[in-house]
This record gives structure tokens, sequence and C-alpha cells, in this order.
């Protein structure tokens, strides 16, 4: 009997990546905070979560049979956007808000934190049940 991953996983097996992709990019707010003109940046989790279970994307064509399969995702398409600015414009045209982003970054840390759990306890109930535990 074949094991059916999607089933076995969910939807925990896509939300890794993009809580991932999301750690990424809190962490360049962060660092961007003092920038002049840095625009905040977060994923829209649910239409990233989406394109990632319909793995929807731009193919690029191959011109030869060794050429290497890619993709390319636009910003839009991986569900990153601009965020809306929480505080008034300093003058220098950055909206990284540096507490709002530090909260995020731990909500998305515990988020990932718990899907690896997740995962951790669905591969350990396999291999319990290929073992015939």
């Amino acid at each position: 009997m074949a094991i059916n991953f999607d089933k076995a996983f969910g939807i925990h097996q896509h939300t890794i990546g993009i809580r991932s992709r999301r750690t990424e990019i809190l962490a360049g707010n962060i660092a961007n905070a003092d920038t002049p003109g840095y625009k905040a940046r977060d994923i829209n989790f649910k239409d990233a979560l989406q394109n990632a279970k319909t793995r929807s994307g731009v193919h690029l064509n191959r011109t030869h049979e060794s050429h290497k399969f890619a993709q390319s995702f636009s910003m839009a398409q991986s569900g990153e956007l601009y965020r809306v600015a929480n505080q008034p414009d300093t003058g220098d045209g950055n909206t990284v808000d540096t507490e709002v982003e530090r909260n995020l970054f731990m909500k998305n840390s515990l988020e990932y934190q718990a899907s690896l759990d997740f995962l951790n306890s669905k591969i350990s109930s396999l291999r319990k049940a290929i073992k015939g535990q």
C-alpha cells in the first residue's frame, strides 16, 4: 500500500517553506529599520499557502535537455506585499516599526516550530507503522 504524503502531512509540509521565507522577510525588515526609504514587507500567508499547494508559478522554458528546470516567482505570486505603516512617517520614508516586526518574528517562529513538531509527530507515527510497532 502506497503512502500518500499529502494526506499524511496535510498543509504542514507547505507551511514550513512559507514560514521560513517569512522569517527571512521579517529579519530583513528588522535589519533595515534605520534604512531611509525602506518599506516593510510581509507575506500574505493565505495566498502563499494556496500557491504552494497548487504549485503555481511562472515556468521557464528549457532550450536544451541538459538545462535545469526552474521556476520564477514575482513578489505578488509569492504572496509578498508591502505592509501599511502603523506609525506616522518620520521624514525618512521608512515604514518599519521595530516592535511590530519583533512581535511578528516571534509569532512566526512559534508557528514554524509548531509545524515542525507536527511533522515530526507524523513522521514518527509513519515510522512506527512501517516497522509494525
